[in-house]
């Protein structure tokens, strides 16, 4: 919890400083996951389709933070309500990109117990003057532990596929 907390911090102070050519965007996306181990568990999909709403920053040239908000459909995990994950990445780069993130999982009411981290791998390409789309790849560390409608621990390193449209403002 102290690392989200710490990323929204990030966050607070990257807007308040953001100079005029560098700019902030805002856009959406859709994700593509797929588990990298064998789940052996009931009603728990090994893959899937994910949306989110993202916001970034570019403090510097090469350095951008970013906010997410990821939201899985119902059944992710087994879980019978739809899932979201607040998201924070450094990201350094610029058409092509490394980043480093953490996240946490929210359904029912609760917060997992356990962050995730993610690293990341990308394209950030300008489509028009206020347009660009972000395409990456992502490796998520997970473990899935204490949500509240799970009855199960499970080691679930995922792999991801997204793209996102941004708008420059």
């Amino acid at each position: 919890m102290r690392l989200l907390a710490i990323a929204i911090m990030a966050l607070f102070v990257c807007a308040q400083g953001v100079r005029a050519e560098s700019g902030q965007f805002i856009g959406v996306g859709a994700n593509y996951w797929t588990s990298l181990r064998n789940i052996d568990v009931h009603n728990i999909d090994k893959d899937g389709f994910s949306w989110q709403a993202t916001y970034q920053c570019q403090p510097a040239r090469l350095l951008k933070v970013e906010a997410d908000l990821e939201m899985f459909k119902k059944g992710f995990e087994g879980i019978d309500t739809a899932v979201y994950a607040p998201e924070g990445y450094l990201i350094i780069g610029s058409t092509i990109y490394a980043a480093a993130g953490v996240g946490i999982l929210y359904a029912d009411g609760d917060f997992n117990n356990k962050p995730f981290y993610a690293l990341r791998a990308g394209l950030d390409l300008k489509l028009l003057s206020q347009l660009y789309a972000d395409l990456n790849v992502n490796y998520r560390f997970a473990e899935w532990t204490s949500l509240s409608a799970m009855s199960h621990d499970i080691n679930a390193d995922t792999m991801t596929l997204g793209a996102a449209l941004r708008l420059k403002f």
